[in-house]
């Protein structure tokens, strides 16, 4: 999953972690910050330009919830389906 996105997953649950990271990056929010350096970058922002199929994500879902670890926020079906199909798209993370 791309990194910008579990960002912002986790958002409300670290705050001052959001913060430090937003400050290192010079952005107001972490998340959209650092989706915005990887462009700049030309990294790919997208998990179809890595080779994952979008009918994939369904099944990436289903392991991460059977598979539970630590995570500032729980982890739960329906958010984390949103999460990975923007991260798929390449799209911004949500404000």
């Amino acid at each position: 999953m791309r990194l910008p996105h579990a960002l912002a997953y986790n958002r409300t649950a670290a705050p001052e972690a959001m913060a430090r990271i937003a400050a290192a990056i010079g952005a107001s929010d972490a998340p959209i910050g650092l989706h915005r350096v990887a462009v700049r970058l030309g990294v790919p922002t997208a998990l179809r330009d890595l080779g994952v199929k979008e009918s994939d994500l369904d099944r990436a879902c289903e392991i991460a919830l059977s598979n539970p670890y630590w995570n500032p926020r729980p982890i739960e079906a329906a958010p984390l389906r949103d999460l990975l199909q923007r991260a798929w798209e390449g799209a911004e993370p949500k404000p």
